[in-house]
Protein backbone atom coordinates (compact mmCIF):
# COMPACT_ATOMS: atom_id res chain seq x y z
CA UNK A 1 0.00 0.00 0.00
CA UNK A 2 2.64 2.58 1.06
CA UNK A 3 4.67 1.62 -1.82
CA UNK A 4 1.91 2.29 -4.32
CA UNK A 5 0.92 5.59 -2.35
CA UNK A 6 4.75 6.70 -3.01
CA UNK A 7 4.74 5.51 -6.76
CA UNK A 8 1.85 7.74 -7.20
CA UNK A 9 3.48 10.62 -5.25
CA UNK A 10 7.19 10.06 -6.60
CA UNK A 11 5.99 9.99 -10.65
CA UNK A 12 3.48 13.09 -10.31
CA UNK A 13 6.63 15.03 -9.05
CA UNK A 14 9.00 13.79 -11.62
CA UNK A 15 5.87 14.80 -14.23
CA UNK A 16 6.08 17.83 -12.73
CA UNK A 17 9.58 18.59 -12.55
CA UNK A 18 10.56 17.28 -15.88
CA UNK A 19 7.63 19.63 -17.65
CA UNK A 20 8.83 22.65 -17.83
CA UNK A 21 12.46 21.67 -19.30
CA UNK A 22 10.66 18.89 -21.78
CA UNK A 23 8.40 21.82 -23.24
CA UNK A 24 11.20 24.14 -23.39
CA UNK A 25 13.00 21.67 -25.46
CA UNK A 26 10.90 20.34 -27.67
CA UNK A 27 9.97 24.31 -28.82
CA UNK A 28 13.57 24.60 -29.44
CA UNK A 29 13.29 21.80 -31.45
CA UNK A 30 10.38 23.43 -33.47
CA UNK A 31 8.60 19.94 -32.59
CA UNK A 32 5.08 21.62 -32.89
CA UNK A 33 1.98 20.08 -33.52
CA UNK A 34 0.34 20.91 -37.37
CA UNK A 35 -3.19 21.72 -37.64
CA UNK A 36 -4.89 20.38 -40.06
CA UNK A 37 -8.72 22.05 -41.54
CA UNK A 38 -10.64 18.96 -41.45
CA UNK A 39 -11.24 18.94 -38.06
CA UNK A 40 -12.63 21.78 -35.78
CA UNK A 41 -11.29 24.42 -35.16
CA UNK A 42 -8.40 24.49 -33.41
CA UNK A 43 -6.17 26.50 -35.36
CA UNK A 44 -4.93 28.75 -31.68
CA UNK A 45 -2.80 25.35 -31.21
CA UNK A 46 -0.41 25.57 -33.97
CA UNK A 47 3.05 24.71 -33.19
CA UNK A 48 1.86 23.35 -29.84
CA UNK A 49 5.12 20.92 -28.83
CA UNK A 50 4.27 17.41 -29.00
CA UNK A 51 6.00 14.28 -27.46
CA UNK A 52 4.99 15.61 -23.74
CA UNK A 53 4.12 12.44 -23.03
CA UNK A 54 7.96 11.68 -22.51
CA UNK A 55 7.28 13.38 -19.04
CA UNK A 56 4.72 10.86 -18.33
CA UNK A 57 7.38 8.07 -19.49
CA UNK A 58 10.07 9.42 -17.26
CA UNK A 59 7.54 9.20 -14.15
CA UNK A 60 6.60 6.15 -14.96
CA UNK A 61 10.11 4.59 -14.91
CA UNK A 62 11.00 5.89 -12.25
CA UNK A 63 8.51 5.48 -9.60
CA UNK A 64 7.99 2.21 -11.26
CA UNK A 65 11.12 0.86 -10.17
CA UNK A 66 11.72 2.86 -7.00
CA UNK A 67 8.62 0.98 -5.49
CA UNK A 68 9.26 -2.30 -7.68
CA UNK A 69 8.04 -4.87 -4.31
CA UNK A 70 10.77 -6.25 -2.13
CA UNK A 71 10.81 -9.49 -3.38
CA UNK A 72 12.00 -10.19 -7.33
CA UNK A 73 10.48 -12.99 -9.08
CA UNK A 74 13.03 -13.26 -11.53
CA UNK A 75 12.38 -13.54 -15.28
CA UNK A 76 8.37 -13.65 -14.51
CA UNK A 77 8.60 -10.37 -12.57
CA UNK A 78 5.46 -8.74 -14.07
CA UNK A 79 7.04 -5.05 -14.17
CA UNK A 80 8.93 -6.85 -17.02
CA UNK A 81 6.47 -6.83 -19.37
CA UNK A 82 4.74 -3.93 -18.48
CA UNK A 83 7.19 -1.52 -18.77
CA UNK A 84 8.31 -3.77 -22.11
CA UNK A 85 4.57 -3.40 -23.48
CA UNK A 86 4.37 0.16 -22.43
CA UNK A 87 7.52 1.41 -24.02
CA UNK A 88 8.03 0.02 -27.16
CA UNK A 89 4.37 1.05 -27.88
CA UNK A 90 5.56 4.54 -26.68
CA UNK A 91 8.51 4.27 -29.19
CA UNK A 92 6.29 3.42 -32.14
CA UNK A 93 4.56 6.25 -31.02
CA UNK A 94 7.73 8.28 -31.28
CA UNK A 95 8.78 7.22 -34.69
CA UNK A 96 5.61 8.80 -35.89
CA UNK A 97 5.41 11.90 -33.78
CA UNK A 98 8.94 12.24 -34.96
CA UNK A 99 8.57 11.78 -38.68
CA UNK A 100 5.40 14.07 -38.26
CA UNK A 101 7.02 16.98 -36.60
CA UNK A 102 10.79 16.79 -38.46
CA UNK A 103 9.83 15.08 -41.13
CA UNK A 104 6.77 17.28 -41.88
CA UNK A 105 5.07 14.46 -43.05
CA UNK A 106 1.97 14.65 -42.05
CA UNK A 107 1.19 10.44 -42.27
CA UNK A 108 3.89 9.83 -40.37
CA UNK A 109 4.68 6.21 -40.20
CA UNK A 110 2.65 4.38 -42.82
CA UNK A 111 -0.22 2.50 -41.64
CA UNK A 112 1.44 -1.21 -42.38
CA UNK A 113 4.71 0.01 -40.48
CA UNK A 114 2.86 1.02 -37.33
CA UNK A 115 0.36 -2.36 -37.57
CA UNK A 116 3.51 -4.25 -37.64
CA UNK A 117 5.42 -2.67 -34.72
CA UNK A 118 2.13 -3.22 -33.10
CA UNK A 119 1.80 -6.79 -33.98
CA UNK A 120 5.12 -7.51 -33.03
CA UNK A 121 4.42 -6.37 -29.52
CA UNK A 122 0.86 -7.60 -28.76
CA UNK A 123 2.01 -10.82 -30.30
CA UNK A 124 5.25 -11.06 -28.06
CA UNK A 125 3.81 -10.22 -24.86
CA UNK A 126 0.50 -12.62 -25.37
CA UNK A 127 3.17 -15.59 -25.51
CA UNK A 128 4.59 -14.26 -22.16
CA UNK A 129 1.11 -14.59 -20.77
CA UNK A 130 -0.16 -17.46 -22.50
CA UNK A 131 3.34 -19.34 -20.86
CA UNK A 132 3.58 -17.48 -17.34
CA UNK A 133 2.58 -19.18 -14.72
CA UNK A 134 0.51 -16.47 -13.37
CA UNK A 135 -1.23 -15.67 -15.96
CA UNK A 136 -1.96 -18.36 -18.60
CA UNK A 137 -4.91 -19.02 -21.14
CA UNK A 138 -7.79 -18.59 -18.51
CA UNK A 139 -9.23 -15.05 -18.19
CA UNK A 140 -11.74 -14.31 -15.51
CA UNK A 141 -15.19 -13.14 -16.01
CA UNK A 142 -16.66 -10.17 -13.95
CA UNK A 143 -19.88 -10.54 -12.17
CA UNK A 144 -20.31 -14.49 -12.70
CA UNK A 145 -16.67 -15.27 -10.93
CA UNK A 146 -15.74 -18.11 -13.09
CA UNK A 147 -13.04 -18.88 -15.90
CA UNK A 148 -13.04 -18.53 -19.38
CA UNK A 149 -9.83 -21.07 -20.65
CA UNK A 150 -9.11 -19.87 -24.27
CA UNK A 151 -6.59 -22.62 -24.58
CA UNK A 152 -4.24 -21.59 -27.86
CA UNK A 153 -6.65 -18.85 -29.39
CA UNK A 154 -5.68 -17.17 -26.07
CA UNK A 155 -2.29 -15.66 -28.34
CA UNK A 156 -4.34 -14.37 -31.18
CA UNK A 157 -6.74 -12.95 -29.40
CA UNK A 158 -5.25 -10.94 -26.73
CA UNK A 159 -2.94 -9.73 -29.58
CA UNK A 160 -5.84 -8.01 -31.51
CA UNK A 161 -7.27 -6.94 -27.88
CA UNK A 162 -3.69 -5.38 -27.47
CA UNK A 163 -3.87 -3.79 -31.09
CA UNK A 164 -7.12 -2.57 -30.73
CA UNK A 165 -6.72 -0.67 -27.23
CA UNK A 166 -3.39 0.64 -27.99
CA UNK A 167 -4.86 2.18 -31.24
CA UNK A 168 -8.28 3.15 -29.15
CA UNK A 169 -6.10 5.40 -26.86
CA UNK A 170 -4.37 6.64 -29.78
CA UNK A 171 -7.90 7.99 -31.33
CA UNK A 172 -8.86 9.22 -27.86
CA UNK A 173 -6.16 11.85 -27.69
CA UNK A 174 -7.94 14.96 -29.12
CA UNK A 175 -8.89 17.01 -26.81
CA UNK A 176 -6.76 19.22 -23.94
CA UNK A 177 -6.54 17.13 -20.94
CA UNK A 178 -9.14 14.29 -22.09
CA UNK A 179 -6.72 10.80 -22.70
CA UNK A 180 -4.64 12.48 -19.49
CA UNK A 181 -7.62 12.55 -17.49
CA UNK A 182 -9.41 9.62 -18.56
CA UNK A 183 -5.90 7.13 -17.96
CA UNK A 184 -5.69 9.04 -14.35
CA UNK A 185 -9.38 7.39 -13.10
CA UNK A 186 -9.14 4.67 -14.92
CA UNK A 187 -5.32 3.85 -13.51
CA UNK A 188 -6.58 4.79 -9.95
CA UNK A 189 -9.27 2.06 -10.88
CA UNK A 190 -6.51 -0.81 -11.53
CA UNK A 191 -4.91 0.36 -8.63
CA UNK A 192 -8.34 -0.34 -6.29
CA UNK A 193 -8.47 -3.77 -8.08
CA UNK A 194 -4.88 -4.40 -7.57
CA UNK A 195 -5.37 -4.06 -3.62
CA UNK A 196 -8.69 -6.16 -3.35
CA UNK A 197 -6.97 -8.86 -5.28
CA UNK A 198 -3.70 -8.32 -2.63
CA UNK A 199 -6.39 -8.80 0.45
CA UNK A 200 -8.54 -11.69 -1.20
CA UNK A 201 -6.32 -13.28 -4.08
CA UNK A 202 -9.24 -16.05 -4.44
CA UNK A 203 -11.33 -13.27 -6.38
CA UNK A 204 -9.46 -14.00 -9.53
CA UNK A 205 -7.52 -17.01 -9.42
CA UNK A 206 -4.31 -14.81 -8.80
CA UNK A 207 -1.41 -17.19 -8.04
CA UNK A 208 0.80 -14.54 -7.60
CA UNK A 209 0.26 -11.79 -5.16
CA UNK A 210 3.33 -10.33 -5.56
CA UNK A 211 2.74 -10.06 -9.56
CA UNK A 212 -0.41 -7.78 -8.44
CA UNK A 213 2.05 -5.32 -6.08
CA UNK A 214 3.41 -4.82 -9.04
CA UNK A 215 0.23 -4.18 -11.30
CA UNK A 216 -0.68 -1.85 -8.76
CA UNK A 217 2.45 0.06 -8.23
CA UNK A 218 2.41 0.49 -11.86
CA UNK A 219 -0.75 1.59 -12.43
CA UNK A 220 -0.39 4.77 -9.45
CA UNK A 221 2.79 4.92 -11.19
CA UNK A 222 0.61 5.76 -14.29
CA UNK A 223 -1.67 7.85 -12.32
CA UNK A 224 0.39 10.20 -11.25
CA UNK A 225 2.33 10.75 -14.05
CA UNK A 226 -0.98 11.54 -15.48
CA UNK A 227 -1.96 14.06 -12.82
CA UNK A 228 1.71 15.70 -13.29
CA UNK A 229 1.35 15.54 -17.18
CA UNK A 230 -1.73 17.55 -16.62
CA UNK A 231 -0.36 20.96 -15.05
CA UNK A 232 0.90 21.33 -18.92
CA UNK A 233 -2.14 19.45 -21.02
CA UNK A 234 -5.18 20.50 -19.10
CA UNK A 235 -7.04 23.37 -21.43
CA UNK A 236 -5.15 25.74 -22.96
CA UNK A 237 -2.44 23.00 -23.85
CA UNK A 238 0.75 24.04 -23.24
CA UNK A 239 2.12 20.64 -25.07
CA UNK A 240 0.21 17.28 -26.37
CA UNK A 241 1.62 14.08 -25.29
CA UNK A 242 1.26 12.89 -29.27
CA UNK A 243 1.53 9.63 -30.27
CA UNK A 244 4.41 8.76 -28.08
CA UNK A 245 2.37 9.46 -24.70
CA UNK A 246 -1.36 7.93 -26.58
CA UNK A 247 0.71 4.26 -27.40
CA UNK A 248 2.19 4.31 -23.89
CA UNK A 249 -0.61 4.95 -22.20
CA UNK A 250 -2.53 2.51 -24.22
CA UNK A 251 0.39 -0.18 -23.89
CA UNK A 252 -0.28 0.42 -19.82
CA UNK A 253 -3.75 -0.16 -19.79
CA UNK A 254 -4.17 -3.09 -22.16
CA UNK A 255 -0.84 -5.30 -20.27
CA UNK A 256 -2.30 -4.33 -16.77
CA UNK A 257 -5.38 -5.61 -17.95
CA UNK A 258 -3.94 -9.30 -18.85
CA UNK A 259 -1.49 -9.64 -16.08
CA UNK A 260 -4.48 -9.52 -13.64
CA UNK A 261 -6.54 -12.32 -16.47
CA UNK A 262 -8.94 -9.28 -16.32
CA UNK A 263 -8.90 -7.82 -19.99
CA UNK A 264 -12.85 -8.00 -20.12
CA UNK A 265 -12.53 -5.27 -17.15
CA UNK A 266 -11.37 -3.04 -20.54
CA UNK A 267 -14.71 -2.32 -21.67
CA UNK A 268 -15.75 -0.74 -18.37
CA UNK A 269 -12.40 0.98 -17.44
CA UNK A 270 -11.39 2.08 -20.74
CA UNK A 271 -14.80 2.34 -22.15
CA UNK A 272 -14.17 5.73 -23.84
CA UNK A 273 -11.51 5.11 -25.88
CA UNK A 274 -13.29 1.95 -26.86
CA UNK A 275 -16.15 4.00 -27.76
CA UNK A 276 -13.47 5.92 -30.11
CA UNK A 277 -12.70 3.19 -32.30
CA UNK A 278 -16.28 1.77 -32.80
CA UNK A 279 -17.10 5.60 -33.60
CA UNK A 280 -14.84 5.74 -36.59
CA UNK A 281 -15.92 2.16 -37.48
CA UNK A 282 -19.03 2.85 -37.36
CA UNK A 283 -18.89 6.27 -39.21
CA UNK A 284 -16.40 4.58 -42.08
CA UNK A 285 -18.52 2.04 -42.28
CA UNK A 286 -21.73 3.51 -42.48
CA UNK A 287 -20.28 6.33 -45.19
CA UNK A 288 -19.92 3.79 -47.45
CA UNK A 289 -23.01 1.95 -47.11
CA UNK A 290 -25.23 5.42 -47.63
CA UNK A 291 -22.66 6.62 -50.25
CA UNK A 292 -21.80 9.60 -48.09
CA UNK A 293 -24.26 9.49 -45.07
CA UNK A 294 -23.14 10.36 -41.32
CA UNK A 295 -24.00 8.83 -38.11
CA UNK A 296 -22.05 11.51 -36.32
CA UNK A 297 -21.02 15.22 -37.52
CA UNK A 298 -17.34 13.68 -37.13
CA UNK A 299 -15.37 10.88 -35.65
CA UNK A 300 -13.83 10.26 -33.02
CA UNK A 301 -17.13 10.70 -31.06
CA UNK A 302 -15.79 13.28 -29.01
CA UNK A 303 -15.60 16.06 -32.07
CA UNK A 304 -18.76 15.23 -32.55
CA UNK A 305 -19.78 16.53 -28.73
CA UNK A 306 -17.53 19.07 -30.03
CA UNK A 307 -19.39 19.66 -33.33
CA UNK A 308 -22.51 20.48 -30.61
CA UNK A 309 -21.68 23.18 -28.89
CA UNK A 310 -19.35 21.44 -25.93
CA UNK A 311 -16.16 23.33 -24.78
CA UNK A 312 -13.10 20.71 -24.55
CA UNK A 313 -13.47 21.24 -20.72
CA UNK A 314 -17.53 20.13 -20.94
CA UNK A 315 -16.15 17.36 -22.77
CA UNK A 316 -13.52 16.17 -20.35
CA UNK A 317 -15.80 16.43 -17.92
CA UNK A 318 -18.27 14.25 -19.05
CA UNK A 319 -15.56 11.44 -19.80
CA UNK A 320 -14.08 12.13 -16.61
CA UNK A 321 -17.44 11.02 -15.57
CA UNK A 322 -18.63 8.15 -17.42
CA UNK A 323 -15.12 6.51 -16.51
CA UNK A 324 -15.60 6.94 -12.96
CA UNK A 325 -18.69 5.38 -13.04
CA UNK A 326 -18.25 2.55 -14.84
CA UNK A 327 -14.76 2.34 -13.16
CA UNK A 328 -16.65 2.29 -10.10
CA UNK A 329 -18.24 -0.93 -11.62
CA UNK A 330 -15.73 -2.61 -12.60
CA UNK A 331 -14.15 -2.75 -9.18
CA UNK A 332 -17.68 -4.11 -7.59
CA UNK A 333 -17.64 -6.94 -10.41
CA UNK A 334 -14.91 -8.66 -8.94
CA UNK A 335 -16.17 -9.20 -5.66
CA UNK A 336 -18.77 -11.73 -6.96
Amino acid sequence: MYRMIGALLLSAGVALLTGPKLIAYLKKLHFGQTIYELGPAHQQKQGTPVMGGLMMAAGILVSSLAFHPARWSGGWDFIIPLLAVSFLNMCIGFADDYIKAVKKRHDGLSPWQKIAGQVIVAAGFSVYCYFCPAVGSSIRIPFAGTDWDLGIFYIPVMTLLGIFIVNSSNLQDGLDGLLGTVSAVGSSAWAVICLLLMLVPSLAGIADPDGVAVCGTFALATAGACVGFLRYNRYPAKTFMGDTGSMLLGGGAVATAMLLRLPVLLALIFFTPVMSSVSVILQRYYFKLTHGKRIFLMSPIHHHFEKKGYSETQIVSMYAGVTLILSLIAVLSILK
